[in-house]
């Protein structure tokens, strides 16, 4: 694949994170392709501004831009992945390829319950406390070197009620039909919650298809970076190679 040929990629984090989030995977793919990782409003760099779904697609939208190669490969993970998804329905023009990574469950239904519980109930916990804990969790599970740019980026748990409030009650596998561009539903095997619905959104859309991520759960790119980043990168061979 020549630098010409290599589709652009556009990292798009999950709840609470930031684009510290894509460490591993910009490392190891920046030497063949394009890459970009996004702060979301709300998050990391961009902590101060308000969230909304329309401010998440220009963010993205203005990172496919900055790359200056035209249509990009979008990986969205969780709260990222139907921020991608929102953008796919309202930027199809700037999106050759899609990866939803944690994100092919439906919001809408009995599902939403407990992330609604979950969103009323961290604004009343101590953020310095929330933030201690993740620190914790995150080094005692993971590598330094993989989680190490996430935890000095910080959390936006001060957003998940704005975010997850918007994206609660809004995507089902319905959401497949707006996009334009071929889909990888990426999941970790083990993220019994975020994948719960990953056949209907396959179904949804006549160029999608399911990869699994073995013994990894919701956070599959900490779980085994290596075979996070190799599967976005066969799917933007794929995208080269099928025009």
């Amino acid at each position: 694949m020549t630098a010409v040929d290599a589709p652009p990629i556009v990292f798009v984090h999950g709840t609470r994170f930031s684009a510290g989030q894509w460490s591993p995977q910009l490392a190891a793919l920046r030497d063949e392709f394009p890459v970009a990782a996004v702060d979301l409003p709300g998050h990391g760099s961009r902590s101060a501004e308000a969230w909304s779904l329309q401010a998440a697609v220009e963010v993205v939208s203005d990172a496919v831009e900055s790359l200056g190669c035209g249509p990009a490969l979008v990986v969205g993970h969780s709260l990222g992945g139907y921020a991608s998804l929102e953008f796919a329905r309202v930027r199809p023009e700037r999106l050759r390829g899609l990866v939803l990574a944690g994100a092919s469950a439906s919001t809408r239904g009995a599902w939403a319950a407990p992330y609604r519980w979950v969103a009323g109930l961290v604004p009343r916990l101590p953020a310095d406390r929330l933030a201690e804990w993740n620190d914790w969790l995150l080094r005692r599970m993971y590598p330094a070197e993989v989680v190490e740019a996430t935890i000095q980026s910080g959390y936006a748990f001060h957003t998940l009620p704005a975010a997850w409030g918007e994206v609660l009650g809004r995507f089902d596998a319905g959401a497949m039909r707006h996009v334009a561009a071929p889909v990888l539903i990426l999941n970790g095997e083990k993220d019994s919650v975020f994948r719960s619905g990953e056949a209907e959104f396959a179904r949804a859309h006549p160029r999608a298809r399911v990869e699994l991520i073995p013994r990894a759960g919701h956070l599959a790119n900490f779980d085994d970076p290596v075979a996070f980043s190799e599967a976005v990168r066969r799917f933007a061979q794929h995208l080269s190679n099928s025009g």
